[in-house]
C-alpha cells in the first residue's frame, strides 16, 4: 500500500499536520492544512486509507468538497455512498447528515470549503458503523 510519501507526491496542497484537534471525529488518521481562515474557511484534508468522519450535519452554511487526490466516498443519510475520486465535486446543503472518508485501500484528500453563513455551525454525531463501511 502507498506511504503518506508516495501520496503526497500526487496532490496538489501540501498535507498539513496530523488533525489531532478534530481526532475524536475520525475512526482513522486524518492530516489538515488550513489553506485560508478568512471569509471562506478552505482547509485541505487528507484522509489514510480506511480513514473516514463521523456523521455530522453543517447547520446554516453547508460545505463544498473539491477532490484532489486519490479515492473516497461520500453518504448522506438514507441513501447510497457514492464513490469520489480526482475532480469531483460535492455540494453539500445545510442540514444534510452526512460523512466522507477514504476508500479502505486508498489515500484520500479532499478541499473542505465551509460555506459562510451567520450562525453557522457542525454538529458531529455517531461514528460511521464498521457494517455500513466495510459494505462499500
Amino acid at each position: 500500500m502507498q506511504t503518506l510519501q508516495q501520496f503526497e507526491k500526487q496532490t496538489v496542497f501540501a498535507t498539513g499536520t496530523e488533525n489531532t484537534a478534530y481526532s475524536k471525529y475520525f475512526v482513522g488518521k486524518s492530516y489538515l492544512n488550513m489553506l485560508t481562515s478568512e471569509k471562506v474557511p478552505i482547509g485541505n484534508v487528507t484522509f489514510e486509507p480506511g480513514c473516514r468522519n463521523n456523521w455530522h450535519i453543517h447547520h446554516k452554511g453547508g460545505q463544498i468538497l473539491l477532490v484532489t487526490a486519490g479515492r473516497g466516498w461520500y453518504q448522506e443519510w438514507g441513501k447510497p455512498a457514492r464513490a469520489l475520486s480526482a475532480g469531483d465535486v460535492v455540494v453539500i446543503p445545510p442540514e444534510v447528515k452526512h460523512w466522507h472518508g477514504a476508500a479502505k485501500d486508498s489515500w484520500f484528500a479532499h478541499l473542505a470549503v465551509e460555506i459562510p453563513a451567520e450562525g453557522s455551525s457542525n454538529e458531529w454525531l455517531e461514528p460511521v458503523s464498521d457494517s455500513v463501511y466495510q459494505s462499500l
